[in-house]
């Protein structure tokens, strides 16, 4: 508990420090193709189907953004495709769409809570009315039962978004390993998000999935792998236009995460 208030101080005080400047230089714009998934890949290429204006933003972590994007394509390629092609070809894809049914519906304290903090009263009612749907009729949110019989819709936001909304500068782009493109603000939230999160590792007074480390890292894993296998080619189409790698999903990551701070 107190590493995880200590690194939130320190990225607090950098991201106070940087200003939060981003410069955009308008360039070229690129297309990229969508396809329906729960995956963020495939929620950027929804978002970015038509052509977008691609620009070069403050950037004093390019050098280390660089090797990590290196370090997580060859991640992806070499380790998480085929292991989720493997896992693919023996779980059928009934059952991995239900996995993360069950995993979406566990994350919903982090959507009520930022959908609460962001004023959207309508959307934090509909979050609940999915979860209590969904847990029960939906068999613990194994079938999202709210939305194809009820057409209840899931609205995600996170603390990124909340600070986003309240004017909050995204900070200079970071690639986190394992996890991808980010910036120091959502960097930053992912620690307060972590505490409404039903996995995590630390101890704490209410029921949690997961109390230590291993558990921790085997669960989100297996989360990654399952979420991965339902949408494994997204990652090689987003890939194909990119003339350089780094810049381009820095691109595009940005403007995905403004677009949803504007809705």
């Amino acid at each position: 508990m107190r590493f995880k208030n200590c690194v939130f101080l320190l990225l607090f005080a950098l991201l106070n420090f940087t200003g939060c400047a981003i410069t955009e230089i308008e360039q070229p714009g690129k297309i990229v193709e969508s396809q329906e998934s729960s995956d963020l890949d495939d929620d950027m290429l929804d978002e970015f189907e038509d052509e977008t204006e691609i620009q070069e933003r403050y950037d004093p972590f390019n050098g280390y953004n660089r090797v990590m994007t290196d370090f997580n394509d060859n991640l992806y390629v070499h380790i998480l495709t085929p292991t989720a092609d493997g896992y693919k070809y023996l779980v059928n894809q009934g059952v991995r769409e239900s996995v993360d049914n069950f995993f979406n519906n566990l994350y919903f304290p982090v959507r009520f809570v930022n959908n609460v903090l962001q004023g959207k009263l309508s959307n934090a009612t509909e979050e609940t009315g999915r979860f209590i749907v969904n847990t029960t009729i939906g068999i613990l949110g194994l079938f999202d039962v709210a939305k194809s019989e009820f057409g209840l819709e899931a609205h995600k936001e996170d603390f990124g978004q909340t600070l986003g909304f309240y004017g909050v500068g995204s900070g200079p782009h970071i690639v986190l390993p394992f996890f991808g493109p980010s910036n120091l603000r959502d960097t930053i939230s992912m620690v307060p998000d972590s505490y409404l999160s039903p996995i995590d590792y630390t101890d704490r007074s209410w029921i949690t999935l997961t109390d230590t480390w291993p558990e921790y890292l085997a669960t989100r894993s297996y989360d990654e792998i399952n979420t991965f296998s339902l949408n494994s080619d997204q990652y090689e189409k987003l890939k194909e236009d990119a003339v350089d790698l780094y810049p381009y999903l820095r691109d595009i990551y940005e403007q995905y995460r403004d677009k949803q701070i504007e809705e």
